[in-house]
C-alpha cells in the first residue's frame, strides 16, 4: 500500500514538471515574439521617420503601433499574426474656422497623406487696404501676389477687393500658401487652390430663392418719406425714379395725391431675406396720369423697361438735368431780369441748387461749344441729331473730358453748377431748342422712341402678362385707399 501511495505522489510530480517546462517554453516563445516584433516595427520607422513630438501637427494625431498589436496567447490558442500585418491609423481633424462656413463654401477637401497638413488664418478687409498690404501682413511675398492674379482671368477678380469682405488663407507648415478664399458675402466667394507652380480659381455662388414683393402707396409728403413707410429702401425710390425720368420730372411734378405701384424680387437664403432684386413692373400716377414700366429682356442678357405697347422707357431726352433741385425761375417770354434790372424774356428754366452739383446731358450728342460766352458764364451747347439743340449755363466748371467736338451720352456729367455770368446765386439755366427755336423744356413734347419689333412684341406681352395683371390688381386698391382719404 505504500508503494502504491508512493509511485502515485512520483507520478504526479513528473507531471508538474512537464507541465512547467512547457509552460516556460511557451513563455520563451511568446517573449521572442514580441522582441521581435519591436524590433521589426522600429525597422519600419527608421525607413518612414515620422515627424517628433515637437513637429506632430495638432490635427493631426498617430496612434502609437503597439495599439494594433494582438494580445499575449495563452496556452492552447493560436500564436499572433506576425508584425507585418499591423497597421498604421490616422485621424485628421476640422482646419480651423472650416466649421464657421456653409457647407457649399467649405476652403478645401481633406489634406492628403502625402501633404503637410495646413493652418487657416483670416484676414477681414479695413478701409484703404490693399492686396499687397495684406499678403505682407500674412508673410507672402509680392512675387506670389503677382503669381496668383495673372494666373487667369478669375483669378484677376481677387484684386477687387471691398471693405468687410474677408479673405482665408490655408499655410502649410514650410509656409506655402496651399489654398485662399475671398469671401464677398453670403452667396459669394472667390477659392483660389495651388496646383504644383501654378493655380487655379473658381467662382462660386450659392444659389438664392426668389420671390415677388409688391409695395404700393399715396404721396402725401415726399416721394421719399412715404416710400420708406411702404418699405421701400432709398435705392428702390431712386431706381423708381429713374425708371420714369422720361415721363416726370420727380423734382418739379410730384403733387400730393399722386400714387405709386411696384412689383420687384426679393432674394432669400436660408429662409431669411437676402437683398432687395430688380423691379419686375412699375406704375406711377402723377396728376391723374398714369404711366407704366415693365421689364424684359430684349436681347440675350440686356433687360430694359418698356411700356404696356412696348416701347422703350429710355427715350431721346429725360426731362431735367439736375437731379432734385427746385425751379427759381421757369421759362418766361417777359421776366424782369434780376441783374440787368429790365423786362427781357427768360428762354429757359433755372434750377437752384448748390454749388458743385452734377448736371447731366439729357440727350445723347455732340458738344458744339464749351467755355464762356457773355450772361451764359460758362456754358455748354450740345446738338442732338439735326433737329434739337440743349445749353447749360452759369456752370462752375466742365468735366475734363469734354471739349468741342466731343461726343456725350444720354446721363453722362458734363459740368457741374455754379453762378458764371449773369447770375444772382448758384444755379443752372437749361435750354431745349427745337430747330433753333426755344421751347420749354417743361411742356416741350419729347420724341418718343420706336415699338418692339411685331415678333419680339408677341413674346413681350406673354412674358408680361403677369405683371399687368398684379399691376391692375394693387391699382385697384390704391384707388379705394385714395378715394377713402378724400372722403375722411
Amino acid at each position: 500500500m505504500q508503494d502504491y501511495i508512493f509511485n502515485s505522489r512520483r507520478k504526479a510530480a513528473a507531471r508538474r514538471r512537464r507541465f512547467l517546462l512547457r509552460l516556460l517554453v511557451l513563455t520563451v516563445i511568446v517573449v521572442l515574439a514580441a522582441i521581435g516584433a519591436k524590433l521589426f516595427l522600429g525597422s519600419k520607422q527608421t525607413d518612414n521617420p515620422q515627424p517628433t513630438p515637437a513637429q506632430e501637427p495638432s490635427d493631426v494625431l498617430t496612434l502609437p503601433p503597439v495599439e494594433n498589436t494582438k494580445h499575449t496567447p495563452q496556452p492552447g490558442q493560436t500564436p499572433a499574426p506576425e508584425p507585418d500585418q499591423t497597421t498604421e491609423t490616422e485621424i485628421t481633424e476640422e482646419p480651423p474656422g472650416l466649421a464657421e462656413l456653409p457647407p457649399t463654401e467649405q476652403p478645401g477637401a481633406a489634406t492628403p497623406e502625402n501633404q503637410p497638413p495646413v493652418q487657416w488664418l483670416e484676414h477681414r478687409v479695413k478701409q484703404g487696404e490693399n492686396l499687397a498690404t495684406i499678403f505682407k501682413q500674412q508673410k507672402l511675398t509680392p512675387g506670389l501676389l503677382h503669381k496668383i492674379v495673372h494666373s487667369s482671368d478669375t483669378a484677376k477678380n481677387l484684386a477687387n477687393i471691398k471693405p468687410g469682405e474677408t479673405i482665408r488663407f490655408a499655410i502649410d507648415n514650410g509656409g506655402k500658401l496651399e489654398q485662399l478664399v475671398l469671401q464677398r458675402n453670403k452667396i459669394s466667394s472667390l477659392h483660389i487652390q495651388s496646383n504644383g507652380d501654378d493655380f487655379l480659381a473658381e467662382e462660386i455662388n450659392r444659389e438664392t430663392e426668389t420671390r415677388l414683393a409688391t409695395a404700393s402707396g399715396i404721396i402725401e409728403s415726399s416721394l421719399f418719406v412715404d416710400g420708406q413707410k411702404q418699405g421701400l429702401t432709398d435705392g428702390q425710390i431712386m431706381e423708381m425714379a429713374g425708371i420714369f425720368g422720361w415721363d416726370i420730372d420727380f423734382a418739379l411734378e410730384i403733387r400730393e395725391g399722386d400714387s405709386f405701384n411696384l412689383v420687384y424680387e426679393e432674394h432669400y437664403l436660408d429662409g431669411e431675406k437676402f437683398r432687395n432684386g430688380p423691379i419686375l413692373a412699375a406704375e406711377f400716377t402723377n396728376r391723374g396720369t398714369v404711366y407704366r414700366a415693365l421689364r424684359y429682356e430684349s436681347k440675350p442678357g440686356e433687360y430694359s423697361y418698356f411700356d404696356p405697347e412696348g416701347r422703350s422707357k429710355k427715350r431721346a431726352f429725360i426731362r431735367t438735368p439736375v437731379k432734385f433741385a427746385r425751379i427759381s425761375s421757369g421759362f418766361n417770354p417777359k421776366r424782369w431780369h434780376p441783374v440787368l434790372k429790365k423786362w427781357r424774356s427768360h428762354k429757359g428754366v433755372d434750377y437752384a441748387a448748390r454749388t458743385g452739383t452734377p448736371v447731366k446731358a439729357t440727350g445723347a450728342g455732340k458738344v458744339t461749344f464749351i467755355g464762356k460766352k457773355g450772361g451764359y458764364g460758362k456754358v455748354i451747347f450740345i446738338r442732338h441729331g439735326g433737329k434739337y439743340t440743349t445749353v447749360y449755363g452759369h456752370l462752375s466748371k466742365f468735366s475734363r473730358k469734354l471739349k468741342n467736338g466731343s461726343k456725350v451720352k444720354q446721363g453722362q456729367i458734363i459740368g457741374y453748377v455754379g453762378s458764371t455770368g449773369l447770375a444772382t446765386g448758384p444755379h443752372l439755366h437749361y435750354e431745349f431748342r427745337v430747330n433753333g427755336v426755344h421751347r420749354n423744356p417743361l411742356t416741350v413734347k419729347l420724341p418718343k422712341s420706336d415699338p418692339l419689333p411685331k415678333k419680339q412684341l408677341k413674346d413681350f406681352e406673354q412674358k408680361t402678362a403677369e405683371l399687368v395683371a398684379m399691376l391692375d390688381q394693387n391699382h385697384a386698391k390704391t384707388m379705394v385707399a385714395s378715394a377713402a382719404q378724400i372722403d375722411e
